[in-house]
C-alpha cells in the first residue's frame, strides 16, 4: 500500500503537532537541517512545510494530509477536507490601527494596509467600504505603522504585541486554530481513508485523555447508594474488596470537575481517593 504522505507545519504549530503524534504513539524524529522527519511507522511519510503552504499542496494532490491553521486555509482558498479541529494554537485575525487613529481619520484617506493575509484583508476592506492599498508583509507586520502603514491585518493570541506597539484592534476578521486537513484525492482512496480515520481516532483519544483523569476510591458497604450518584463517562467500574469489606471504584471525570468532586466524595464516605492522568480515551 502507498504511504500516507503527511505535511507537518514548521514554526509555532510544530511543537503541539509533534506532541500530539508522540502521545498518539508516533514519536517524531527530526535531524538538524532536514525536512524529512521519521514518524515511527512504515506507512507514514512526513515532510516539514510552512503552514501557509499546506492547504494548496494538499489540493494539488502531492500530499495526503496535514496540519495548519484554518486562517491559512481560508487565505489560500484551498479545496481540502477538514477532519478535525485540534483546538490548539488559537489566534484571531484582526485589523489594528495606531491608538490615535479614529474612524473619521480612517475614512478620510486611502489606507496602506500591511498584512500577510492579502485575500482575507481584501475581502474585509472591500466589504467595509475603505479605500486601501494592500502591502504584503513577510512577518513582523506590527512594526509597519505608523510610518509605513495605516493599518495592519494580522494574527494575535492575546493582543499584547499589538498593544506594545501602540496599536488597537478595531475588528476581528476570523478566529483560527490548528486543523487536521486532508486532500479530497486521499479521501477517495479506500486504504488512505482508513489510515486517516485511524489517525483521527488516535488524535481524538489523546485530546479526550488530556481533558480527563481517573479517580479510584474505596467505598464502604454501608455507602453502597453512593455509587448511583457518581459521575462517570458511562457508569463506574466497581469491584468487591477483599473480605467483602466494601467496593473498589474507578470513575473517569473531566479535570475541571475534580476540585468539586473530591471533597463531595470524601464527605459522602469515599475513602483512599487516588487521582491519576489518562493517556488516551477512546469513546
Amino acid at each position: 500500500m502507498d504511504k500516507l504522505r503527511i505535511l507537518i507545519p514548521k514554526g509555532r504549530i510544530f511543537d503541539n503537532v509533534s506532541r500530539l503524534f508522540l502521545e498518539a504513539g508516533f514519536p517524531i524524529s527530526l535531524s538538524d537541517r532536514t525536512y524529512r522527519p521519521s514518524l515511527g511507522a512504515d506507512w507514514l511519510d512526513a515532510k516539514i512545510m510552512k503552514p501557509q503552504n499546506v492547504g494548496e499542496l494538499l489540493e494539488l494532490g502531492s500530499h495526503d494530509a496535514g496540519f495548519t491553521g484554518i486562517d491559512w486555509i481560508k487565505e489560500s482558498g484551498a479545496d481540502v477536507e477538514e477532519i478535525m479541529d485540534l483546538g490548539f494554537d488559537k489566534v484571531r485575525i484582526v485589523a489594528a490601527v495606531p491608538n490615535e487613529f479614529d474612524e473619521e481619520h480612517l475614512r478620510s484617506k486611502k489606507l496602506v494596509v500591511a498584512t500577510e493575509y492579502a485575500n482575507l484583508a481584501e475581502a474585509w476592506l472591500k466589504n467595509s467600504g475603505y479605500k486601501y492599498k494592500i502591502l504584503r508583509t513577510f512577518g513582523a507586520t506590527e512594526v509597519f505603522p505608523p510610518d509605513d502603514a495605516d493599518m495592519i491585518i494580522d494574527n494575535t493570541s492575546s493582543g499584547q504585541t499589538l498593544r506594545d506597539n501602540g496599536l488597537k484592534i478595531i475588528n476581528t476578521l476570523l478566529e483560527s486554530s490548528t486543523r487536521f486537513v486532508v486532500s479530497r484525492t486521499a479521501m477517495a482512496d479506500k486504504n488512505k481513508r482508513r489510515r486517516i480515520d485511524e489517525l483521527a481516532m488516535l488524535f481524538r483519544a489523546v485530546l479526550d485523555g488530556r481533558e480527563r483523569v481517573m479517580l479510584e476510591m474505596n467505598i464502604p458497604k454501608e455507602q453502597f447508594e453512593l455509587l448511583a450518584n457518581l459521575p462517570s463517562m458511562r457508569s463506574p467500574t466497581v469491584a468487591t474488596l477483599y473480605g467483602d469489606a466494601g467496593y473498589a471504584v474507578k470513575i473517569a471525570v473531566k479535570k475541571h470537575e475534580v476540585p468539586d468532586i473530591i471533597p463531595k466524595l470524601k464527605n459522602l464516605g469515599a475513602l483512599d481517593i487516588v487521582e491519576y492522568d489518562l493517556r488516551k480515551v477512546v469513546m
